[in-house]
């Protein structure tokens, strides 16, 4: 009981008092905190208001079912486990509770020796899942070595993120600019997940037309339409027991997101040209560059099935706002560039880098990455420096504003002009002094004490 002793606070959930007051009265007696709930509804209004490290849950309940308080956790409180317990065990309900994410599922009444070993699960899984996942560069996603980069404080606590929400099968809605990198957290979540054995099933949005998506999406029966001249399997039957990925999904129209938001509630589905119904058994996962909140307000996009897709939100930022991982990403897309066009891995110059850092790259991870492969194929060099870089980078970008988010002390403002002047001119000295209004000496003095060589 080394492990159980470390549990402090437990939510005991159940509609029968001598379960409730039994279960408390043994874990009084090895140390831990109970709070009682006779109800779903009571169980997830304590939950708002304190931390519990555990939930022993009961399933069969008189207002909401314990399957979905489970979901409502898993989403809401991921750092909370739970351990679920019924007195009507059938094998469905117990696969469903662990592929739900719970630690365990004890059938009533059960001994004392159970509950100890349900106990000894509780506590260490997801810092040693962090611990094994997160290294020195990011996010490790599988065996294949792909990775999420980043190790900025907004890149962890994303990682946070997917780690604790992966074990389960709640809905995720991924949101952020284009080239942030959103199918690759999608596929982070899936590979982490129970589901990772299965089959991971992405779809653009935004690259059928309407009628060919229908199709896609849910198949057809031979002569449904015109060009039907045989019967077609669905994507969604393809990710049947997988996950399902829909990119970009603000472009659905509302007709298919009708057909989708019964596929979410109902988990199943009708081929195009035909009336029997499908079981259905996947995880849905979400992305967009575009504000939901905003296309539901505008009807272009249904409130019900926002709320149903967005159980568990993901915002990527932007990689305007954590410059601090610029340097980890560049030497990691040119040490992939390189190995991939065979040649060797430059150098990079300090004046480049800080070039690059302060480049707001609008088109985000997926520009900087294009950028390095046109580098390196354009300049036959063995250390990049700012002449290298595109001059969209070095001249706009590096351009010289007079004020930032972030004031400057007078010093560093000084700094920051010779910088931008000294780039403007290539390192031509009399040209920059004229522009400064100095003379070259005083320039010579200040290069020098700014480091500026």
């Amino acid at each position: 009981m080394a492990k159980a002793r470390e549990i402090e606070q437990v939510l005991v959930v159940d509609d029968e008092s001598v379960v409730r007051t039994g279960i408390s009265r043994a874990l009084n007696q090895r140390g831990m905190t109970t709070t009682l709930a006779a109800s779903g509804k009571e169980a997830l209004d304590l939950l708002e208001g304190q931390d519990f490290q555990l939930v022993l849950l009961d399933i069969r309940m008189s207002d909401i079912d314990g399957i979905e308080v489970l979901k409502m956790i898993r989403a809401r409180y991921p750092q909370t486990d739970v351990i679920m317990i019924t007195g009507y065990p059938t094998i469905d309900s117990a696969v469903q509770c662990v592929k739900l994410g719970a630690l365990d599922y004890l059938v009533k009444p059960f001994r004392l020796d159970d509950l100890e070993a349900a106990l000894k699960k509780v506590g260490p899984r997801a810092g040693e899942a962090r611990n094994a996942s997160v290294g020195r560069k990011g996010l490790k996603i599988d065996s294949n070595k792909d990775l999420i980069i980043g190790q900025g404080r907004p890149m962890k606590k994303i990682f946070d993120k997917i780690l604790k929400v992966a074990p389960t099968d709640s809905t995720v809605l991924i949101t952020g600019e284009s080239g942030t990198g959103k199918e690759l957290v999608a596929r982070a979540i899936h590979a982490k997940s129970l589901r990772n054995a299965r089959e991971f099933v992405a779809v653009d949005c935004s690259s059928l037309v309407e009628t060919l998506l229908e199709s896609e999406l849910f198949g057809h029966v031979k002569g449904s339409f015109t060009g039907a001249l045989q019967t077609k399997h669905g994507l969604f039957e393809l990710a049947n027991h997988g996950t399902f990925f829909f990119d970009e999904i603000a472009n659905l129209s509302l007709k298919i997101q009708a057909k989708l938001l019964r596929v979410v509630q109902e988990r199943e589905f009708m081929k195009v040209g035909d009336q029997k119904k499908i079981k259905l058994d996947i995880r849905i996962i979400s992305a967009s560059n575009k504000n939901l909140e905003d296309s539901v307000r505008s009807g272009e996009f249904r409130e019900d099935l926002y709320y149903r897709l967005s159980v568990v939100p993901i915002d990527l930022p932007p990689l305007r706002k954590r410059k601090e991982d610029i340097p980890l990403l560049f030497h990691h897309f040119l040490e992939k560039c390189c190995n991939r066009i065979k040649r060797s891995v430059p150098e990079v110059s300090d004046e480049a880098m800080e070039i690059l850092q302060e480049y707001n790259w609008p088109g985000n991870v997926r520009e900087l990455e294009h950028t390095i492969e046109r580098i390196l194929i354009l300049e036959d060099t063995d250390k990049i420096r700012p002449t290298d870089l595109p001059a969209f980078i070095s001249q706009r970008q590096g351009e010289f504003q007079m004020f930032s988010e972030d004031p400057l002390t007078l010093e560093e403002l000084e700094k920051k002009y010779i910088r931008f002047v000294l780039r403007r001119t290539k390192g031509k000295k009399k040209k920059s002094a004229d522009i400064l209004g100095i003379n070259r000496k005083t320039l010579g003095m200040k290069i020098k004490k700014y480091g500026l060589y």
